[in-house]
């Protein structure tokens, strides 16, 4: 008799011990490739530009043939400059529908520009070799970064000529060099070249470059730090702090106590002249500026209470004010100023911005004469990023741009252009971020292009 007997599989145990000696298989390091970045180019600095192309501000075309066959009226995404590859660009200045570009090169030329050029804002420029009676010698508009040759005397060094600071209105530029000359071109129908007013001049085809040394407008102990130009006038800061202004003071713009227009430079007082000014700014008719303690001073157009938020506040200001407003900022470490708009960022990292247009804080606000900041995130900062802070802010007429210590470009406003660089011509009711392959160094807005200096990630 035969009993069924089941059977059964072994089990199998398992042991796991802490003491369990483990095998690591130890990497071959001689086999893994080092993959190091390609850098496209060997300067420091890139330049990207983006916006309205038809003027030639953008300086992208190099072939008027080639530009006609692929017309191209905007461009909405930065676009690296191919005159940065082939050249180290040090500044960059947009005025409006014209760009200039500092530069440092073995010829000793120091100064470029493209654009409109209808009143000689970017020197004398011809075409050599031409029939002059089918065209004509000197170029309204300039598609492609040209040198502009400012004439030097005896003494003069290619090192002394580099550019110091330089600012673009309207239709003028204005230049400082190392050697502490002044170099006005273009339009000076309001003396905004620091020259005599000459009735019904002539600016188109003019060879006229105003050559000024800053002893003249500061004496022989102060020197020139920084240039700013608004639409028809020019400022100049000093290495003392002190303000000097020329040009149109119909909105009392250049602060000098009137509302007439100057050809002559004249140091300007009011609330600042007991205050060292490190930092003035204006892209239009309103200006601001910043003393060394972080408080901030205005004048000129203040139409929608950018100046001053009281009841009965005077629309224009002909003399430099302590503004009230920007009290409770704290510590203000820049400041801008649009067409109707400004702008503070302050020691924390907070973005302040006031006035009349598209001020960040969505498609419902267009008008605040109390400044409000605008939230950190909106620049960059998040959980992962909790030290993302804004350094550096800038605006143009109708648009509005933050940096942040990232490199980071963050642009904002009117959109009408492509100018904000964020693919269409849609306005920007919040800030975005541009698609930059670098980290932003400067950016220079103009009333209808951008351009942007960057420095590669590394």
């Amino acid at each position: 008799m035969f009993q069924n007997v089941k059977k059964v599989a072994p089990r199998l145990a398992r042991h796991y011990t802490a003491k369990a000696k483990r095998t690591v298989l130890s990497q071959d390091t001689t086999k893994i490739k080092n993959l190091e970045q390609k850098i496209s180019g060997t300067h420091e600095n890139r330049v990207y530009v983006w916006g309205f192309q038809e003027t030639g501000a953008l300086g992208l075309q190099t072939n008027i043939k080639k530009a006609q066959e692929r017309y191209t009226e905007m461009v909405h995404h930065p676009t690296r400059l191919q005159f940065s590859n082939n050249n180290d660009v040090t500044d960059v200045a947009a005025g409006y529908g014209f760009t200039a570009y500092a530069v440092k090169r073995s010829d000793g030329e120091t100064l470029f520009g493209s654009g409109i050029n209808t009143d000689s804002q970017l020197g004398f420029q011809f075409k050599p070799n031409v029939n002059a009676a089918k065209d004509p010698a000197n170029l309204d508009v300039i598609i492609y970064p040209t040198a502009i040759r400012l004439p030097r005397i005896e003494g003069d060094t290619d090192e002394g000529m580099q550019v110091r600071s330089m600012s673009a209105g309207r239709a003028h530029l204005v230049v400082v060099t190392q050697n502490g000359t002044v170099f006005t071109l273009g339009n000076n129908s309001y003396g905004q070249c620091g020259r005599l007013i000459i009735e019904e001049e002539c600016y188109t085809r003019s060879a006229v470059i105003h050559r000024i040394p800053q002893a003249d407008i500061c004496g022989e102990e102060d020197e020139i730090v920084s240039v700013e130009c608004g639409q028809d006038h020019t400022m100049f800061l000093t290495k003392l702090g002190k303000v000097y202004t020329c040009g149109w003071g119909a909105d009392g713009q250049t602060g000098q106590g009137n509302y007439y227009s100057a050809g002559a430079i004249t140091l300007i007082a009011g609330d600042i002249e007991k205050e060292r000014i490190v930092r003035i700014a204006c892209a239009s008719d309103c200006v601001l500026a910043l003393n060394e303690h972080g408080d901030v001073f205005g004048w000129g157009n203040s139409e929608y209470g950018q100046l001053d938020d009281s009841p009965d506040a005077e629309m224009q200001l002909s003399t430099p004010r302590a503004l009230k407003l920007t009290k409770d900022m704290g510590k203000v470490k820049d400041v801008a100023a649009g067409g109707s708009f400004c702008m503070a960022l302050n020691d924390q990292g907070l973005v302040y911005t006031w006035g009349y247009g598209i001020l960040g804080f969505g498609p419902h606000v267009e008008q605040t004469s109390k400044p409000q900041h605008l939230l950190p995130p909106l620049f960059g900062r998040n959980d992962f990023s909790n030290a993302t802070t804004v350094v550096s802010i800038g605006c143009g007429v109708f648009h509005m741009g933050a940096i942040n210590s990232d490199g980071d470009l963050f642009m904002w406003g009117k959109n009408r252009f492509g100018h904000l660089g964020l693919g269409h011509k849609k306005d920007q009711f919040f800030p975005f971020k541009a698609a930059l392959n670098g980290k932003v160094s400067k950016v220079a807005y103009g009333v209808d292009h951008t351009i942007a200096l960057c420095r590669p990630h590394v």
